[in-house]
């Protein structure tokens, strides 16, 4: 059967449902295609079932200090992974069931299930449909990368999916990978009542950040009793006596690392893979990834690719954003551009960090004339009312035109914090914007204008 529309959406993640909402609103005729669960990534197992469980484990690990706020909890504080599981479930069911049932039931919105393959530039076939559109919009997502290590294919594995389905916690879990998704795991698991132990290759953790700031997250993470084989030279997996070896071959320690179960967290591919982008002439990068422009277009005319698929962000934030963008040019003669976005995002470890623009790492590099603010979270009477004082805040602000440059936070609230410091960056004002702000107090937010206030030169 062939179906003409005026646009095929391929994917129901971030950006493809509000993409529908718009172009129905303005009387197009469209087709959304998933094969999957609508939501993407972030409702089923990104975003809201891992901080879901976060909290979780932040409400356990909160109950074990309660001598510290002065009360008693009374027995050892057990997880019950099942209940954990069943309240994740719940939160995601109605999350996704909302998606749903606004597609559904979306004026103009054909809401089609399966594997979408091009066939033409602009001709996708989906079962024994065959779609043809002007327009197509790709939001295919990514899925976790498994490493080609020696052995993975002779091991039972965890992924940053799999894991999420656990209703036992595990005796002893090794996380290879010690970046954003594995720390997230590792602090998760260790407060759920697990030993852990991360697996790195590279020296250090967060291989992007600056030293304080991964330092810090380290020290925070060995402090709770998680483990970190660093220098992991030589990764390779195996089975012996019920149990997953990772022989790391570090320069210091045991060999080998022995654990009931494995979770494999080295990043993630774009599911570009099976949708016949050859047949449409489609350009992809080296890794997979679909190659675009500012305005998402791709290599042929008519084609956008957005979210995770493009790999210009992979956080649920910049993929709503390039729906932003796309929307933007193609309805409302706005010239929106990739280029003008500022990074930004957060690792939801406890305390958690945010970054915002460079780092100091960054801002050295570039040989850009600076000035740099300081202060540490326990200078912050908020953290300390809150007993939660470690980490720090750190401001970069260009020494000649006063201009923002980036920040990092790593502290409670940071997440949240960050937020005016990105604002006044994308307003374009200079520090004096936030120096000359009135917060609230006591909040963390109330010392980012002393720690403006504090610039020394960056030599």
């Amino acid at each position: 059967m062939d179906t003409s529309f005026d646009a095929v959406i391929v994917g129901a993640g971030q950006a493809g449902p509000p993409l529908a909402g718009r172009l129905t609103a303005v009387g197009w005729k469209i087709a959304l295609v998933e094969r999957g669960k609508i939501g993407g990534t972030c409702v089923n197992t990104g975003c809201t079932p891992t901080k879901a469980m976060v909290a979780s484990a932040q409400a356990a690990h909160m109950a074990r200090r309660g001598a510290e706020y002065g009360f008693e909890t009374g027995a050892n504080v057990r997880v019950d992974l099942k209940r954990v599981k069943a309240r994740k479930d719940a939160i995601v069911g109605t999350s996704r069931s909302k998606d749903e049932s606004w597609l559904t039931n979306m004026k103009g919105c054909t809401l089609l299930r399966g594997t979408a393959q091009f066939e033409a530039p602009h001709r996708l076939r989906v079962g024994d449909q065959v779609l043809t559109a002007k327009h197509i919009f790709l939001n295919v997502g990514a899925r976790p990368r498994i490493p080609d290590l020696p052995g993975v294919d002779g091991i039972p594995y965890l992924t940053s999916t799999t894991i999420l389905d656990l209703e036992e916690v595990p005796e002893h879990l090794i996380i290879v990978g010690g970046s954003f998704v594995g720390l997230e795991f590792a602090q998760m698991f260790r407060r759920f009542g697990a030993e852990v132990t991360v697996v790195e290759r590279q020296p250090h953790l967060l291989s992007r950040e600056d030293d304080d700031i991964r330092d810090g997250v380290r020290g925070a993470l060995e402090a709770e009793g998680i483990q970190f084989r660093l220098n992991a030279e030589c990764v390779r997996l195996s089975q012996r006596e019920g149990k997953t070896v990772v022989h790391v071959s570090c320069r210091e320690g045991d060999p080998e690392a022995i654990g009931t179960a494995v979770l494999l967290a080295v990043g993630r591919v774009p599911n570009t893979d099976d949708l016949g982008l050859e047949k449409a002439g489609i350009s992809l990068e080296k890794n997979g990834f679909v190659e675009v422009d500012d305005q998402l277009r791709t290599s042929v005319e008519g084609i956008w690719a957005l979210g995770d698929c493009n790999g210009r962000g992979a956080f649920t934030h910049t993929s709503y954003n390039d729906f932003e963008i796309v929307a933007a040019n193609l309805l409302d003669g706005e010239p929106r551009r990739l280029s003008d976005r500022i990074p930004v995002y957060a690792l939801y470890v406890d305390p958690p960090f945010a970054r915002v623009g460079m780092n100091e790492r960054e801002v050295r590099a570039s040989g850009k004339p600076a000035r740099m603010g300081i202060r540490p979270m326990s200078r912050v009477n908020r953290a300390i009312e809150k007993g939660e004082t470690r980490g720090l805040m750190k401001v970069l602000v260009d020494a000649q035109s006063e201009q923002i440059l980036g920040a990092s936070i790593f502290g409670v609230g940071g997440d949240e914090a960050v937020h005016c410091i990105l604002t006044a960056m994308y307003a374009r004002k200079p520090a004096s914007l936030i120096t000359h702000s009135v917060h609230i107090h006591p909040t963390v937010s109330e010392l980012i204008p002393s720690v403006f206030e504090d610039l020394k030169p960056l030599t």
